[in-house]
This record gives C-alpha cells, structure tokens and sequence, in this order.
C-alpha cells in the first residue's frame, strides 16, 4: 500500500468525523462562520499559519517546508445549498433548508486530512503549501472574493490543485483532463415587449408571447447549426414568464436560462447568434427584444504537465482506480478563475455508493457520499502536491 495512503487511512475516522460535523451544520455562501471556525481551529493546532476573512469567509493556511521551492496552493470549497435535506442519514441537517447537497463537506474533511498529511512530512517539504478553504463555491463569487482579498499573493503560487467528490461515479473512478475540463457558465435574461390587449382580438396586438415561444425554438439552432460538432455547447432556456389572465394578451414575456461552453470563441459565438435571433424575431413580429447576459464562471482549463502530475499520483496511490483522461463536465466551478491566474488542474473523485438505485447526484434532496472515497482523495491531492514541489 501506498504509504501516504496508509497514514490517510489511518486518520480516516477522523476525516468522516469532520465531514459527518460539517454534513450537520451546513452554512450558505459567505455565512459559513462555524466552517470556518472549524478550518481554522485545526490548522492552528497542527501549527499552520493562519489567515481569516479572505474572500468575506474564507481561510488560508500556510505551511513552509524545510526546503526551498515553489508554492503549491490545494483549494477546498466549504458553502452549502439551500435545500431541504431528504437523505434520512443519521447526520443529516439540522438547519432548515440548508443541506450540503454536492460534497463540500467532503472536500473541507479532505482538505483538513491532506493538512495532517502535509504538517508529518513538512521537515522534508520542498517549499510552500498553501491551502485555501474557499466560501461561496455555488454561484456566489467566493472565488473572485478571495482574489480581490489577495489570496493569490504572499506566497505567490506557482501551481494550484483542486478536486471535486464526483458522485455520478462510483469509488474507484476518478477524471484528470488536460486542457478544457468543466464548461465555463453564463445566464442569459430576455425580455420582449410586445402590445398587448384582449385574447379575442390578437390582430389588435403585438404578442410578445407568441414572439417567446418562436425565440426558444430558434435558439435551439444554435448549437445544432453555428456550433462546430468538434466543439460542445449547452443553451438551455429555463424560465418562461408572461401574462397574468386566460383572456389577455400580455405586453410582455420574460425569458431566461443557462449556457455552457468551453472556450471564448464558442461562448461569443452564441452570444451573438442569441443577440440576432432575439432581435430579428422580436422585430419581425412586431416586439422589441432585449437580451442580457451574465457571464459568471469561465471554463476550467487544466494545464497539460500538471496534469500529467495529477494523473501519476492516482496511479500511485491507488493503481486499482479507473483513469478517465478525457472526461468532462457541462457543470461549471469557479475554481476556473484561480486556473486563469496560476496553472494547475482540477480533478474529479468518485463518491457514489456501490449500489447505483441508491446514487443521488449533486444538488439532489438525497445526496450523500460513500465516504471511503475521502482517504483516497486526500492521499491523491497530498501526493499530488509533492510530487509538484519536488519537480
């Protein structure tokens, strides 16, 4: 057995003890004040240099090896979701409509039992660890909050690692994908104003409703007809609103949705392709349309050489794990813009359980993890970073 993974395994009561605390007191971007207290505490025990409220929540820990060399930065995600937790586990939540529904609970455990790895080998440490406990993973900007507290500097990195506990896998799976990994995400918001009037009489209007429906399917062209078919996109329209009676033609409609791309001139292409079908269709049925979009995370692009670094130490540590290198993901994570700064990779972990009728994938009511995914994924990320600082 892999050494770094017998003494991962060695902690791993410990490891579910955080995870299984945190998994009952779940806290929502930028309110995870007890989380971060329980970061913090056991950093300062294991004798780490400690930095609170970077990015509003966040915690930063620093620990310099015996040697010279570069820093490494490991980053863990900490906020919840608001859903009402379904699992019926033991350890379920106990704040109402608050629920860890996609394993960060589980990277907070993983990343304080890498820190436990990290502080026994520190004497022999080839430079920096640095490790960020991120809020506000889920839509909320965490990451770019910690950059603009400075969590890039005093140590600058010159890696950075990351993981994601991949419930849609069993244990023993896991992804390291060069290159574009996990979609970059934007949120789109269409407005077409029409003139409205009485139901009975639509040749006294403008129907923005029926200007609605024709955008939608129009839009669907665009990944079929402007995307290349060697390239991946997503539009997805997710919310129609309009009118307020059966026997009213409103004066307007509403629309908004999700798209997912995975490099910049994918994302502007269909940005202009929905531009132009919402105007020229709009116009020609007499409405005025107006679009807005909201860019909120860009794609993660995982360096090709850390990667390879990454993918070596599964093989490592657990040679029995089923290596995808060509994995990815339409989800997006803001991990990408600490990747837009500093060259690293973001990987995945399986975490599903075994039985696969029993399996809830991330933001469902039901979600839980097996949870001895969390030693292997420790051990993978700490040998991860060695073997980065011994480069």
């Amino acid at each position: 057995m892999h050494p770094i993974l017998a003494r991962a395994l060695v902690l791993k009561a410990r490891t579910i003890d955080w995870r299984r605390d945190l998994h009952t007191h779940p806290e929502l971007g930028f309110q995870e004040v007890r989380t971060a207290g329980v970061i913090a505490a056991e950093l300062a025990r294991l004798g780490y240099i400690v930095k609170h409220g970077i990015g509003k929540t966040g915690v930063v820990g620093l620990l310099q090896g015996g040697k010279p060399g570069p820093c490494v930065m490991l980053r863990f995600d900490m906020d919840a979701l608001p859903i009402q937790e379904q699992s019926g586990a033991a350890y379920a939540s106990v704040n109402a409509g608050v629920m860890h529904a996609c394993g960060h609970d589980g990277h907070v455990a993983v990343g304080l039992t890498a820190a436990n790895l990290l502080k026994e080998l520190q004497p022999s440490l080839d430079g920096t660890i640095k490790l960020v406990f991120q809020p506000a993973e889920e839509g909320l900007g965490g990451a770019e909050a910690m950059i603009q507290d400075g969590v890039l500097h005093d140590p600058i990195p010159q890696a950075a690692l990351g993981l994601h506990l991949w419930n849609d896998q069993p244990v023993g799976w896991a992804a390291a994908t060069a290159g574009p990994f996990m979609a970059g995400a934007d949120m789109f918001k269409i407005k077409i104003t029409g003139k409205g009037g009485h139901g009975a009489m639509p040749h006294l209007t403008a129907d923005p409703v029926l200007a609605a429906v024709q955008v939608v399917a129009a839009m669907q062209s665009v990944i079929s007809r402007n995307v290349s078919p060697f390239d991946s996109a997503v539009v997805s329209v997710t919310q129609i609103q309009a009118g307020t009676s059966f026997n009213i033609i409103p004066g307007d409609a509403e629309l908004a949705g999700t798209i997912r791309t995975y490099t910049r001139e994918v994302r502007e292409l269909v940005h202009t392709r929905i531009r132009s079908i919402v105007e020229s269709i709009s116009q020609g049925m007499g409405c005025q349309g107006e679009v807005q979009l909201v860019e909120y995370t860009p794609p993660v692009v995982n360096a090709p050489e850390i990667t390879r670094i990454v993918q070596e130490a599964i093989h490592a540590v657990a040679p029995e794990i089923q290596l995808s290198t060509d994995a990815r993901s339409s989800a997006s994570e803001d991990m990408a813009l600490f990747l837009q700064k500093v060259p690293g990779c973001f990987f995945f972990i399986g975490s599903g359980v075994a039985d696969a009728t029993q399996r809830f994938g991330h933001h469902h009511a039901k979600f839980d993890i097996d949870e001895n995914v969390l030693p292997i994924a420790a051990a993978i990320i700490t040998q991860a970073a060695l073997n980065l600082m011994a480069r």
